[in-house]
């Protein structure tokens, strides 16, 4: 669920408005007035065509979205942030500086306005490009909900029929089970169990709340117990009721318009690149300032201090790191989309490369849930029978235990085939589709084959009164049938439960006798020999009520029964494997490399849950004492019902490999929220719609997927970052010579542009494509509050190391220009004011040679095509190491050929900005010699064999200081 930044009294404050402005007595009419006022039959439901012309009036049930932001307003929004700020102002200053320097000298350099010009230029560059890629993720986010379609079970012309949520309409008969999220506004009309979780609703977790059908005295209809609202989730139960609410008109629909004005909360990402571009800007503003206050304190004039202002911040911001983020963003998401995950908040993927704890569902996700079979059957008080594939009715057709445990196996359960249509043949069994449950599936299934006539052949005789659906605490279904003028009661659940509730037992010959110890000892050891085979196991009971306190027509009630539950016949037990997915103790054993902890969080018998959690990797090792040596436990829900939060607390901290069994959904939420108390970040697998990441497949293994790509997308986001970084120095440091040794400027401020959107762009932006290292699942989870993107390791590689080198690069090639015309080092310094008057003609080199103004700036341009190319080459040289943190280049390859296009990119460009003519008036470059472009070349060699011995230090000396202090 998005969370909001402003307080959460304002929300609550504009809840309690809400409960005084809505105006409405849905929740106190009685069910026949209120069906009368809505014109539907409860049991019919709504006609096709009433329907119809009632969406045609109402229109789709849907919240109107937001209003959309104009095209260019998002472009303006992306061309004015913090960087472009500093951008912008830099653009002033130019156009400020050009227009005083020719109000007060008559004439001015056209350097500035084309510096101005260029600016802007960048500015709208960025800002489209990264409206483009923005635009473009929007629509992969959308493309992943079309295929995420909300449906809605309902009766229309007396038939059960589930339709999209934005076809239902003002009327509709919906019903309601666990798990389904609430489409409308609803009116309880009938109900058993029924608990719904209002987190989605209310913004805060809270235990779930118990709906009925009875009409309250008085009270708003927000706190009214016999109405569920839109977006709310079934944790339990089932119901019936009818839309009074939908779209905008419902409570959700209102509070949705309250809180439009709020913005959200950033998330972790957002946090670092606010973090990072907050240290940049205020590095950039700094050094411009002082070196501002410097220069004019070393009389140079006012407009060349602003130029050196203008250079400096420019030289420090860099101007793709946006476009970095969302391309990473985006590809990692169409990356997870094509492994079954879907991504509804792109910065929630480098949030989910944090993860510390996985609390994970059993069945479905560990499991396959729908290759679930049914494995084993005790009945008879015998020995334990096992079902094979080739049973056929026959061999039970004579055993009238077996017709008692398969009578409650079929009428206890809600599981029915899927229609097939009249027109197509008949499917085999193994692929006819069935609607319901896993288990219940299993077993009408296994009724298929082991009863004459299937489950049908109970049903039809059986006619159901009343049933009281399974839930997480009572942890049974019970129903109630009539029959030949009798009530039976079939009970199914968990084999304790049901035990706990019988007095007798079917023996052999179908003699009902007392249920002794022997029996139950019996019964309780098949169930632990099944349970510890990973076998999920049922207990089956019924009870015959009598006649004359339960005569035809007796209105039975659920909540609370009114009819015994006690003091019933136990008939059997069923067994079903639900086998684990195959690629499960693979993702497992990655967890564990990686330092996450999998906590398994279901509702079947401790021992089933511990043989799965072995089989699956989760736990290790077979010690089920209370050993010192121990590392993991298994608590069941009764046992977790007993420990205070501190207890929580201390158990998960100590144990490495925890395992929770019938356990409910709000101590699942106990569990998320002892995870959270100890500052761990984890991910949770369950039903709902508020989930950052959706599984297509359901698969354990895709989590790990979403955890490999957030960490991928960090460590990427990481290289860029130090990429963009690194040659910051070579571009900072020839304005700060320029100022403090007074030589002629090694490279102008449009040189630097030409790096920063020219040729490093398409690098940065590349390394997004890179491969994640070998180590990536090996390390322990990232620490949001202590590794930050940019941390003081990266700074000191990019800026005091790489830079350092580029930087050396740069002048070296600065140097050996101008040397080669004569000018030596010695005779460069203190030579700037001098070099940039043009009113000298005559300026004498180191042997003696005059130089006029003209050929000085000549020989300057080279000087920047120079240093600008030696820049290029050195970067060549860091785009390649960039792309690992501890592996070798070597072993990393360069099978990544957008980042390979984008070396070739570079040196275009650097061509293009050499050999390009006029290249002197608009970028202050001149044509190079094909020999100039090798100084640089011993740098990037330089930076290869420095980084690779680097990490192959690390490598050999793990925890080393090199890895404390260099590895980023």
């Amino acid at each position: 669920m998005r969370r909001f930044s402003r307080r959460p009294q304002r929300l609550n404050r504009d809840l309690d408005a809400l409960r005084r402005d809505i105006d409405t007595d849905v929740h106190l009419k009685p069910a026949v007035d209120l069906l009368q006022d809505l014109q539907v039959d409860l049991e019919q439901g709504l006609s096709t065509s009433v329907a119809r012309d009632r969406l045609r009036e109402q229109g789709p049930n849907a919240l109107t979205p937001p209003r959309k932001t104009l095209e260019i307003l998002k472009i303006l929004h992306h061309c004015y942030n913090e960087f472009s700020l500093l951008t912008w102002i830099g653009a002033v200053l130019c156009f400020g500086n050009y227009f005083l320097e020719r109000e007060t000298y008559g004439e001015a350099s056209e350097d500035g306005l084309w510096l101005g010009l260029v600016l802007i230029v960048l500015i709208l560059v960025t800002g489209t490009f990264s409206y483009y890629q923005d635009s473009k993720s929007s629509r992969i986010m959308e493309s992943f909900q079309r295929m995420l379609p909300q449906r809605a079970k309902v009766l229309r012309d007396g038939e059960r029929k589930e339709l999209l949520v934005t076809e239902l309409v003002v009327g509709d008969i919906v019903l309601l089970e666990t798990g389904d999220r609430v489409s409308a506004d609803i009116r309880i009309l009938e109900c058993q169990g029924l608990k719904v979780d209002n987190a989605s609703f209310t913004g805060e977790s809270s235990i779930p709340l118990i709906r009925t059908a009875n009409i309250p005295q008085t009270g708003s209809v927000i706190e009214a117990k016999n109405m569920v609202f839109f977006s709310t989730n079934i944790i339990e139960g089932t119901g019936k009721g009818v839309v009074v609410a939908r779209g905008d008109d419902t409570v959700m629909g209102r509070v949705a318009k309250l809180t439009s004005r709020l913005s959200l909360r950033p998330t972790p990402l957002s946090r670092e690149i606010r973090r990072f571009m907050k240290l940049i800007s205020c590095w950039a503003i700094f050094l411009g300032v002082l070196f501002l206050v410097m220069s004019i304190a070393m009389n140079y004039n006012w407009i060349d201090s602003v130029m050196f202002l203008i250079g400096i911040i420019v030289a420090n911001v860099p101007e793709g790191i946006f476009a970095t983020v969302t391309v990473s963003l985006t590809l990692t998401a169409k990356r997870m989309a094509s492994k079954n995950c879907l991504v509804k908040n792109l910065e929630a993927i480098e949030t989910l490369g944090c993860t510390a704890v996985i609390c994970s569902d059993k069945t479905g996700t560990l499991t396959q849930n729908d290759k679930m079979t049914v494995r084993h059957i005790w009945y008879d008080a015998g020995q334990l029978r096992e079902v094979m594939a080739s049973d056929t009715w026959r061999k039970y057709s004579n055993s009238r235990g077996f017709e008692n445990l398969a009578r409650v196996a079929s009428l206890c359960n809600r599981a029915k085939w899927a229609p097939v249509p009249e027109d197509k043949p008949a499917l085999p069994l193994r692929k006819r589709e069935v609607l319901g449950d896993a288990s219940d599936s299993a077993l009408l299934r296994c009724m298929e084959i082991l009863v004459k006539g299937g489950a049908d052949f109970f049903r039809k005789d059986y006619v159901k009164a009343l049933e009281i659906p399974f839930n997480s605490t009572d942890k049974f279904q019970a129903n109630v049938h009539l029959f030949e003028g009798r009530y039976l009661v079939c009970f199914k659940g968990a084999p304790e439960r049901v035990l706990e509730r019988c007095s007798t037992v079917v023996a052999s010959g179908n003699r009902t006798e007392e249920l002794n110890e022997e029996i139950k000892a019996a019964y309780t050891e098949s169930c632990h020999i099944l349970a510890n085979n990973g076998e999920r196991v049922l207990g089956f009971a019924d009870l015959e009520l009598s006649t004359s306190i339960y005569p035809v027509g007796y209105r039975f009630e659920a909540d609370p029964p009114n009819f015994p539950l006690e003091n019933s016949r136990l008939v059997g037990l069923i067994a079903m494997m639900d086998p684990p997915r195959p690629t499960v103790p693979d993702a497992v054993y990655k967890c564990r490399c990686a330092g996450i902890k999998i906590i398994m969080v279901t509702g079947d018998h401790p021992d089933t849950a511990r043989a799965i959690g072995k089989y699956v990797g989760i736990i290790s090792d077979d010690d089920h004492n209370d050993g010192i040596g121990r590392h993991h436990i298994v608590v069941t829900g009764n046992q977790l019902r007993d420990l205070s939060p501190e207890q929580l607390d201390r158990l998960i901290k100590r144990y490495q490999e925890v395992v929770f069994a019938r356990t409910s959904p709000v101590q699942k939420l106990q569990i998320v929220e002892s995870c959270q108390r100890l500052h761990l970040i984890t991910a949770v697998t369950g039903d709902g719609q508020v989930a950052d990441m959706i599984l297509l497949d359901d698969n354990f293994a895709s989590i790990v997927t979403g955890i490999e790509e957030g960490r991928r997308i960090f460590d990427n986001l990481k290289s860029s970052i130090a990429y963009i970084l690194a040659s910051n120095v070579p571009e900072i440091a020839p304005f700060l010579a320029f100022v403090a040794l007074g030589i002629p400027l090694p490279v102008g401020v449009i040189c630097v542009l030409c790096i920063d959107l020219g040729t490093d762009m398409w690098p940065a932006v590349s390394l997004a494509y890179e491969k994640p290292e070998s180590d990536v699942m090996l390390r322990k989870p990232r620490i949001p509050q202590r590794d930050h993107l940019v941390s003081r390791r990266l700074i000191f590689m990019a800026y005091g190391q790489i830079g350092v080198i580029e930087a050396c690069a740069g002048f070296f090639a600065y140097f050996i220009v101008m040397a080669e015309h004569g000018f030596l080092p010695a005779r460069l310094l203190g030579l700037r004011s001098e070099w940039d008057s043009a009113a000298i003609n005559d300026l004498k080199d180191s042997f003696g040679q005059e130089w006029t103004y003209e050929q000085r700036k000549i020989l300057e341009y080279t000087c920047h095509t120079a240093f600008f190319v030696s820049i290029v080459i050195a970067q060549w040289a860091d785009a390649m190491v960039c792309k690992t943190r501890r592996n070798s280049l070597l072993r990393q390859g360069m099978s990544n050929w957008v980042l390979n296009t984008g070396l070739l990119f570079e040196i275009g460009v650097a061509c293009l900005v050499s050999y390009t003519p006029h290249m002197d008036r608009v970028l202050k470059t001149y044509p190079l010699k094909p020999e100039l472009w090798l100084p640089g070349v011993p740098y990037a060699i330089l930076i290869l064999i420095y980084e690779e011995s680097r990490k192959w230090w690390i490598r050999r000396n793990p925890a080393g200081w090199w890895d404390r202090e260099t590895l980023y």
